[in-house]
Parts: C-alpha cells; structure tokens; sequence
C-alpha cells in the first residue's frame, strides 16, 4: 500500500448500502481541523462525490473507528437505514473483525487470550493514553479480551519480531495496542504505546485485515492484502512459519456458519414451543442508544 493521497483510496467492496475501504496508515477518519485536509472523510468525497449525505456532518457514517495509525479494513454506510442495521450487528457482537501487527520480541506461546481488563490513564501526561488495570492511575477499568496466534517469527531491520494475528472480543479504544503492550511485546512503531521510544519505522505495524459484519440481506466480508510480507516491506525478515493465515480465517469462517446454524436451531425450536409470542422489541435505552450513534455525523 502506498502513502495515502486524495485519490488513493482502494475500494474493497460496494453496493448501494455500503462501502468498504482500505484505509491507509497516519490518516484520520475525519477531522475538524481546517490544517488537516487529507482525511478519509475527504478521499471519499474526492471519489464519490455522488454518495456523501449533506444531512450528515462529515457526509457518510461510518460504522466503527480505526486509529488515526492503523490502516486496513473499514466499513461505511450509505443511509441511514443501512447504518443502523450495521450498528445493531455491532452491539449484538456478532461482527468479526481480524488485525495483523508486527510485535516486538519473539512470542514464545502459539496462542494465548489476553484478559488485562482496560481503563483510561489519569497519571500527568499520559492523560491521552489507556491503561491495564493495576496500573497507576488506571481509572474504571473495563473487562477486555484480545485472542493472539502466533504466525511467523523474524526480523524487522534486525531486530526480532512476531507477526501475530489479533482478534479482538472486546472493543475497548487501543485495546490491541495497550494488550500487546501489556504483555512485554508492544506493536512496531508504537510510539505512544512504548513510552515515545518506538520512532524508526515509517509506520505502526497494525492493520485490520478480515471484517465480517453479517448484515440482514447483505452479510458483508472482506479481506484485504497482507501488509506484512517482504515483497511489500523488505526491512521484514521471515525466520520461522508457526501458523497458516488463510487456514486460521478459514477457521473462523467455519466457527462463524456452526454458530449461525445454532442459533438457527434455538430460534426455530423457540417459535415452536411458544409459536405465539412476539419478537422481543428493542428498549426505550437501545432506541436511544441507536439513535445516538446514528445522529453521530448530523449537522449540528
């Protein structure tokens, strides 16, 4: 993936509710800023003039956020119909979103859960941060799970590193960078996240590479190129081949279908013991909510 311009930016799917993009690197979603002019707010209404909503603030939804450094795979919304049958998948956590990263140091286990719950950092500058509970400062620590398989050991300019795969099943703000940094093994080119001393790649090596959000009438998947491969970035060396990438997705997907089938099932054999009652309708709270998070880029 090259630096990120106005017209770069790479379409990985499209239909006349969604849109999904391969976000580039040290590129903001939006912004207020009037100096930050290249957004991906503004990429998409360089490319798709025809599609930004002028009764929205930024002109399109977005269905969830990804760092200002992370790159990979993110979803947009075309209406406001769409959006909100996106954030119901969302908040039901029935969205499956897959990130590769480089970390440093060798990882010794092949898979590991890591369960550090997360809160946000009161300590004199590091306000900007989040943190592990137990940490000083740590304030109303929130229960977070990242799972992490082990892919390839190497080198990146010399200096050993893992290629890890990272599923979140939490979404906690820096969940994946604050839980790789909690276990001894922070993410290339995380300055924030190692303490302002990580400064020499040209960028930070996480990339959200598989999302799966099963809409009603639309299911959405998407996988976007593997940034982390030699042919792309020569400074990455690999030593040793742990696990199969395409055979953990497949894995996921398999995961995926068993679970839709059995909930299916309990569905089914729920209508026919109680054939007469009435799906349950979303709370003054849900409505709320959904409201709220659909309202997000209105025009003030």
């Amino acid at each position: 993936m090259e630096p990120a311009s106005i017209g770069n930016l790479c379409t990985l799917y499209q239909s006349s509710d969604f849109l999904v993009v391969n976000k580039h690197w040290d590129v903001r979603i939006d912004s207020k800023m009037w100096y930050e002019k290249l957004t991906v707010q503004s990429q998409l209404k360089h490319q798709f003039p025809e599609l930004a909503d002028p009764n929205t603030y930024y002109g399109f939804r977005f269905c969830h956020q990804l760092d200002f450094s992370t790159s990979g795979a993110l979803c947009i919304a075309l209406n406001k119909m769409a959006a909100a049958k996106a954030y119901r998948c969302f908040r039901d956590r029935l969205v499956t979103k897959i990130y590769l990263a480089l970390v440093r140091g060798h990882v010794s286990l092949g898979r590991m859960a890591i369960n550090h719950a997360i809160g946000k950092s009161t300590t004199v500058g590091m306000t900007h941060m989040m943190c592990t509970v137990g940490m000083h400062g740590c304030q109303n620590p929130k229960p977070c799970q990242t799972e992490l398989t082990v892919l390839e050991r190497g080198f990146y300019s010399g200096d050993p590193v893992t290629k890890v795969l990272l599923q979140p099943l939490t979404g906690r703000t820096h969940q994946l960078r604050v839980h790789c940094s909690s276990i001894g093994h922070p993410i290339v080119g995380d300055f924030t996240y190692s303490l302002k001393t990580d400064n020499g790649p040209y960028r930070m090596m996480l990339h959200a590479y598989y999302l799966q959000i099963p809409v009603e009438g639309e299911p959405i998947e998407v996988i976007t190129s593997d940034p982390f491969t030699h042919t792309v970035d020569n400074n990455w060396e690999m030593d040793t081949h742990v696990n199969n990438l395409h055979n953990i997705i497949g894995e996921l997907k398999e995961k995926y279908i068993t679970e839709q089938c059995e909930r299916s099932s309990t569905l089914e054999v729920q209508d026919d013991k109680i054939p007469t009652k009435k799906p349950r309708e979303e709370t003054k709270e849900e409505r709320e909510k959904c409201l709220q998070w659909l309202n997000e880029w209105a025009v003030s």
